[in-house]
C-alpha cells in the first residue's frame, strides 16, 4: 500500500517527460511505405550515383586514390544490385511476367552504370599508368553492353589504344 502512495510523488520527482525532440515519420499512406525506395539508402542505383558524383569531385581536386575508391565503391555496389536483379528475374520467369520485365529494365540501367564506372576506372588507371588494371574493365564493358554498344565501341577503341588487339571494329 505504501508503494502506491509513491507512484504519485515519483511522477512529481523524475517529472513527465514532454514528447519534445521525437522523430516522427509521416506516411501518407502506411501501407505505400517502402523503406529502400528512398534517394538516400544505400542499396539503390541512386547510391551508386552518389559514389560517381564524389569520385568525380575528387578527380577535379587532383586526388585520384580517393576517386579511385569511390569509383570502386560505386562499382561494387552496382554488381551487387545487378546480381540481386538477375537472381529475381530469373526466380520469377514463368511465374509473373511482370516482375522479370521491371527487373530487366532495372538490370540494364544498372549495368549501364557499371559500363560508365568501368571506363572511368579504366581512364584513371590508364592515367596512371597501369593498363594492365584497365585492361579487364574494358573487356567487361564490352561483355556486358556487347560490342555494338557506344559503351562497347569505345571500350573496344581504348583496347586498340592501349595495345592489347590490333583488329578495327567495323561494326
Amino acid at each position: 500500500m505504501k508503494f502506491l502512495k509513491l507512484i504519485p510523488i515519483l511522477f512529481i520527482f523524475f517529472g513527465n517527460f514532454p514528447h519534445k525532440n521525437l522523430v516522427h515519420a509521416e506516411v501518407k499512406n502506411p501501407k505505400n511505405y517502402k523503406v529502400l525506395s528512398n534517394d538516400n539508402k544505400k542499396l539503390s542505383i541512386s547510391n551508386v550515383d552518389y559514389y560517381i558524383k564524389q569520385g568525380d569531385k575528387f578527380i577535379k581536386n587532383g586526388d585520384f586514390d580517393k576517386a579511385k575508391d569511390s569509383y570502386l565503391d560505386a562499382r561494387k555496389l552496382a554488381k551487387q544490385l545487378a546480381s540481386f536483379y538477375s537472381d529475381l528475374n530469373s526466380s520469377f520467369i514463368g511465374v509473373d511476367a511482370r516482375i522479370p520485365n521491371e527487373m530487366q529494365k532495372k538490370g540494364k540501367k544498372t549495368l549501364q552504370v557499371l559500363a560508365e564506372i568501368n571506363q572511368r576506372l579504366a581512364s584513371l588507371y590508364i592515367e596512371n599508368e597501369k593498363p594492365e588494371v584497365a585492361v579487364p574493365l574494358l573487356v567487361e564493358t564490352i561483355r556486358i553492353m556487347s560490342p555494338n554498344s557506344p559503351e562497347g565501341k569505345e571500350a573496344y577503341e581504348k583496347l586498340i589504344q592501349l595495345g592489347f588487339v590490333e583488329t578495327k571494329y567495323k561494326g
